[in-house]
């Protein structure tokens, strides 16, 4: 009888895109692919471990699978697996803790030791080497794929355990990675967002960052490449050129961390509050409607009223227009657990509300600078409307009884409502 198996994605899209290749190898090898754990054989959990949350919820996701479908054995894979196995290995039900050096092999894995009764743990030292990805991540379950082309990073951030759970810095092949493209682009995947830890810092083979954006512009069937999270210190100014002019979208996502010259250093930052203030500004300046997202850390030890109110001058000066605002999570293998100076949770979640309230209206006005203007949005899914995004990442609702999945439509927008925007087809 043919084995079932679930797949569950914590943490960034780096995750998202290991997790589609992997699901791959599984179809490929004869798994059915179910979207239910409780049905499944065996249940894969893409760990995240970045913030204590994120450990958080692979416990209670492990707990809920054993204690709703005893019969299935789980499969702990990714940074957490990486940093913490011998924890996980004694959650209930789990039979495979694989780090990230091995779990692009997790099929493999699982065919050899299926009826093992102990939990198989394999976290193996991570090689530094330039790589390629056997399967691709095509996804018929999503509109947009993910294309990993980076992995690791160099930069040691004190907060940050990245770098132990991932390793060094280190590239795809150019090659591999304009294959899968081509291929992602074949099975119908319109929209291609580049993923890794630090990207970036991509170099193989003679080839950098905007070799990769220059050579997807040639793509056939590819209607749009999008850039994840970068770092501000890696990002050419030539990027700039490019967005809105090629199939690159209008779209940066630049972690600040914080507005504070003094905790940027004591994180280990590679920038200035000047420096960052220049780079946002001139990408604001060189990409007519150009959207700007970024990071900050709230709490951060030694955070003082001061600090916290140089970041909210900062990001009430640029034209930045959302934040992700994260409360400062102590991680075990992090320099900044030596630090001094913690802020206590209730001033935390005060701030971080400050934050996230002034992330909101600067949304708002955002949208709001569409109001009446007809824009192209790649259609995702249905569920009372369709929804889908611009390229300059504004969420959109239509109302239509046309199939506009993976459909690249003209839409007028008349309407912010929440976080996104309604219209009509134009």
């Amino acid at each position: 009888m043919t084995k079932k198996v679930s797949f569950h994605t914590f943490g960034c899209r780096l995750n998202q895109a290991e997790t589609a290749s992997i699901s791959n190898s599984f179809a490929r090898r004869g798994y059915a692919i179910s979207d239910r754990s409780e049905s499944s054989d065996v249940a894969v959990i893409n760990t995240c471990t970045v913030t204590a949350n994120g450990d958080q919820d692979t416990r209670k996701l492990v707990n809920r699978i054993a204690r709703t479908s005893p019969n299935t054995k789980i499969a702990l894979i990714g940074c957490q697996a990486q940093l913490q196995a011998e924890k996980l290995a004694a959650l209930p039900n789990v039979q495979w803790v694989v780090g990230n050096a091995r779990k692009m092999d997790l099929v493999s894995i699982i065919d050899e030791g299926v009826h093992s009764p102990d939990a198989r743990t394999i976290v193996d030292p991570i090689s530094a080497k330039s790589f390629t990805i056997a399967n691709d991540g095509i996804d018929s379950r999503h509109t947009r794929a993910n294309l990993k082309i980076q992995d690791g990073c160099d930069f040691h951030c004190f907060f940050c355990v990245i770098p132990y759970a991932r390793g060094r810095a280190r590239s795809r092949e150019f090659w591999d990675l304009i294959r899968e493209a081509k291929n992602l682009a074949a099975a119908g995947h319109k929209e291609i967002v580049l993923t890794g830890v630090n990207i970036g810092t991509y170099e193989h083979d003679g080839k950098q960052f905007l070799d990769i954006v220059d050579e997807l512009e040639g793509v056939n069937g590819l209607a749009r490449v999008r850039i994840s999270s970068i770092e501000p210190t890696t990002i050419p100014d030539a990027l700039f050129a490019r967005m809105g002019r090629t199939n690159l979208c209008r779209f940066l996502h630049v972690p600040l961390q914080s507005g504070s010259d003094e905790l940027l250093f004591k994180m280990n930052r590679r920038y200035t509050v000047a420096d960052y203030r220049e780079f946002i500004n001139e990408a604001f300046k060189s990409v007519p409607e150009v959207c700007l997202g970024t990071d900050v850390i709230v709490g951060y030890p030694g955070e003082t009223d001061t600090h916290f109110e140089e970041t909210l001058d900062l990001l009430t000066e640029l034209p930045l227009n959302y934040f992700h605002v994260f409360s400062y999570s102590e991680r075990e293998d992090a320099k900044s657990k030596l630090f001094d100076g913690q802020v206590s949770p209730v001033e935390i979640k005060r701030r971080s509300r400050v934050l996230r309230e002034l992330s909101h209206r600067k949304r708002q006005r955002y949208m709001e600078r569409f109001l009446g203007t007809t824009v192209s949005v790649l259609f995702e899914q249905k569920k009372t409307e369709w929804t889908g995004v611009t390229d300059n990442f504004i969420r959109v609702r239509v109302k239509s009884d046309s199939n506009l999945k993976n459909e690249v439509v003209p839409v007028r927008l008349e309407k912010v409502d929440g976080g996104e925007m309604t219209g009509t087809i134009a």
